[in-house]
């Protein structure tokens, strides 16, 4: 996968079910990732967002997030140890942009 998430998702009740224990295990993996992979922040607090009440559609979102990590094993950042380490990041945020709640998304 090039992105780790093509759309947005929404709280669909008229999909199917999906395991509930199975999808939280799912997104809690991902969000220890998070720490290291910048660049699936968005798409695992998207996918988090549908915890209490996951259906199929969310679960291949996040299954999709796998795929990503897996095609792009080289990408992160490192914390090297006994060196000098410094990081700059920039971020930008969109003032509730997103269709489902209107939440703020940065």
């Amino acid at each position: 996968m090039s992105t780790p998430m093509r759309t947005l998702l929404i709280a669909d009740d008229e999909r199917e079910p999906f395991d509930v224990t199975l999808y939280h295990s799912m997104v809690g993996s991902l969000m220890y990732l998070i720490a290291s992979r910048p660049d699936i922040t968005l798409s695992v607090t998207v996918c988090a967002r549908f915890q209490s009440n996951p259906k199929k559609s969310h679960s291949k979102a996040v299954v999709r997030i796998f795929q990503y990590l897996k095609g792009t094993p080289n990408l992160g950042i490192w914390y090297p140890h006994g060196s000098d380490f410094n990081l700059t990041a920039y971020t930008d945020a969109d003032h509730g942009g997103c269709h489902v709640d209107r939440k703020i998304t940065s």
